[in-house]
């Protein structure tokens, strides 16, 4: 009887583990030394924006890196024994992927700079004809030979400034270190192992410090969707201002934070069957100091080819929309500012002030209204940018590529908790969630 029992009994306590809602807390961290100009932030931004409005590929991938200072790291272990890396969260992209070294005597190889898979005991490269590969784009100079019992998987991925990518689709035991201190493993979690990069957008001096990047999209590949099956269909973050002094803790959650007591606003995520991996919302208006602006709203929406709509983006570091709203919110900051202009303009930014006055002066208030009601009124230091002393510029710049894509990026997100809920298609802020433990 007892030895009939004890089976059961296991499998009942394996069920309610199972059944208990889990989540992984990770600290985000701003370590590297390169701190960008706002000059060059912008033109990060533009060009990570371009490659937005120009790629159709299945799984696209822009790296969060190369917008300079939106740069919030994740650390993670790669292998048996593990190798720690530093990867850039970004939610505008699905593959996770790495530097990896093939170097046999690695002595030379500084530590933590790449991951060494010939060292590790738990590295498996897909099968260039397994189900999963064809996920991934592939370099046409190697087609795949089904003959061969060892033909790796591999992937390719360009950039819009020429930057390039590529290596083998894998898995391997991945383990994070989380808020507590506690190592979390998982096993067989996907990624790309890159043997080839080249370009600015991932070996420039905005790069430095990490080694590769961390893609938290909504495709099948994304961190967030593989840990999904074991954590819940739901991440959060919270970004802090890394310039103050000393710095705030940002963090990362993948699954139920258990943050109930945080009341927090939400809006619907909507579907664009042209690009899968972003996390659109939608905007029915927007006001300045409580009064409405005269924006269309067809200026929001997705058109019947996927062009324009609104996203979420953690990669981005300005703010950029479509040219009619920006044009109107410009508009009416220029008509409701008081104060002189600098006597050098910060190239790339339309509207600039001299705040060398004793009091720190009052800016305009903004507002976006959400599809579903939800509003979002950001602190004035979200979409005015320090630029030089005493100097601050509008943070917010115009699309004015017909695909209209609005982005609201990470300097617009500071300070505010938000949480994407896949399973519940939606997506969920709140001012205080950040001050949660």
């Amino acid at each position: 009887m007892g030895a009939h029992l004890l089976p059961l009994l296991l499998s009942l306590l394996a069920a309610a583990v199972a059944g208990k809602s889990a989540h992984l807390k990770l600290p985000l961290l701003r370590t590297h030394p390169f701190h960008p100009t706002p000059s060059q932030v912008l033109y990060s931004d533009a060009s990570r924006l371009c490659s937005f409005n120009r790629r159709r590929a299945r799984l696209p991938i822009t790296s969060g890196a190369s917008s300079g200072s939106g740069q919030y790291f994740v650390e993670l272990h790669l292998g048996t024994p593990p190798q720690r890396l530093s990867l850039v969260a970004d939610t505008g992209s699905d593959l996770v992927w790495a530097a990896c070294s093939a170097c046999r005597n690695c002595s030379t190889r500084l530590p933590h700079s790449a991951f060494f898979p010939r060292h590790s005991a738990s590295f498996s490269a897909f099968h260039c004809f397994h189900p999963r590969c064809g996920l991934l784009t592939h370099p046409t100079r190697v087609p795949c030979n089904r003959t061969r019992l060892h033909s790796p998987c591999r992937y390719e991925f360009s950039y819009s400034d020429g930057s390039l990518t590529g290596g083998f689709f894998a898995t391997e035991t991945t383990s994070f270190n989380d808020s507590s201190g506690k190592a979390v493993r998982f096993k067989k979690v996907e990624f790309g192992c890159s043997f080839r990069s080249s370009g600015p957008s991932i070996t420039g001096p905005s790069f430095s410090g990490a080694q590769g990047v961390l893609g938290l999209g909504r495709g099948p590949i994304s961190l967030s969707t593989q840990l999904g099956r074991q954590l819940g269909n739901k991440f959060s973050y919270c970004l802090m201002d890394y310039t103050l002094a000393p710095t705030p803790r940002s963090y990362l959650v993948i699954g139920d934070g258990k943050d109930g007591a945080v009341v927090k606003t939400f809006t619907p995520l909507i579907n664009n069957s042209f690009s899968s991996t972003f996390y659109y919302i939608g905007i029915e208006s927007v006001t300045v100091e409580e009064v409405k602006l005269p924006i269309s709203p067809s200026v929001w929406t997705i058109d019947e080819l996927g062009n324009g709509g609104t996203i979420v983006d953690s990669g981005t570091t300005l703010t950029f929309l479509a040219k009619p709203a920006y044009d109107g919110i410009l508009t009416e900051f220029k008509r409701r500012i008081d104060l002189p202009e600098p006597a050098n303009l910060t190239s790339g930014f339309d509207l600039c002030i001299n705040v060398s006055g004793g009091s720190k002066p009052r800016l305009p208030s903004l507002s976006f209204r959400f599809a579903g009601g939800a509003v979002f009124t950001p602190p004035a230091g979200n979409y005015f940018l320090d630029t030089a002393p005493d100097v601050k510029c509008l943070a917010l710049q115009p699309v004015a590529s017909p695909s209209g894509l609005s982005v609201i990026g990470n300097l617009m997100q500071q300070g505010f908790v938000f949480e994407f809920d896949t399973d519940r298609s939606r997506l969920g802020f709140s001012r205080t969630g950040c001050s949660v433990p």
